[in-house]
């Protein structure tokens, strides 16, 4: 597997994310670029007692199309017609509009093993340090996307959607998903404004 060539440095790309909701489904490199990003995300990022519990389902197309469809259906039964009009539905569709998204998940079996075999004194640790590195790969892969000119917005619709999710592209069912990425080439005018530090440094 070929790692993808960033030529922004990291610190350059960090300063640059931002949540960016308005999307086209547009990209700026081959979807080979972004499923080798995503492949080099599982093989560095690192995880506690090297448990690698963090798993990715990369979706594009149809398959993008199709979570956002899923994640429609399930609001609209869980809010209602009324709260579904007054926004969320717009949100939904933006996020539909986009290129792809990125599933974020976390291997409970994975999870399981590590507590069992962690000593004593870290087995109540172990569910913290899963989180953590799925947080990690999450944002490995923001920074990842900023570096290419690609916007990004994180989701979290889970566990609303979780089992349709698992079904629709077999996953096994003691994945629990995390979080939801979705990507694409920021529209016209979604211009990056400088990021606003709410409290003083120290």
């Amino acid at each position: 597997m070929a790692t993808p060539i960033v030529t922004m440095s990291f610190s350059e790309a960090a300063q640059k994310s931002r949540t960016i909701r308005a999307l086209e489904s547009k990209t700026t490199v081959p979807d080979s670029t972004i499923v080798g990003l995503a492949e080099a995300a599982m093989l560095t990022v690192p995880s506690a007692f090297d448990n690698q519990s963090a798993r990715l389902t990369v979706l594009f197309g149809d398959d993008h199309r199709k979570l956002w469809s899923i994640t429609a259906d399930a609001l609209l039964a869980r809010i209602g017609e009324k709260r579904w009009n007054e926004g969320t539905r717009d949100r939904i569709v933006n996020f539909a509009n986009a290129y792809g998204t990125i599933l974020f998940w976390d291997d409970q079996s994975c999870a399981a093993a590590m507590k069992e075999h962690a000593p004593d004194i870290y087995k109540d640790k172990t569910d913290e340090w899963v989180q953590q590195s799925n947080g990690i790969h999450q944002y490995y892969l923001w920074t990842a996307f900023d570096a290419l000119g690609l916007g990004v917005n994180l989701q979290h619709y889970n566990p609303i959607i979780d089992s349709e999710a698992q079904k629709a592209w077999s996953v096994p069912s003691d994945w629990k998903l995390k979080a939801q990425m979705v990507f694409g080439v920021p529209k016209d005018g979604s211009t990056l404004g400088e990021k606003l530090q709410k409290l003083p440094l120290e």
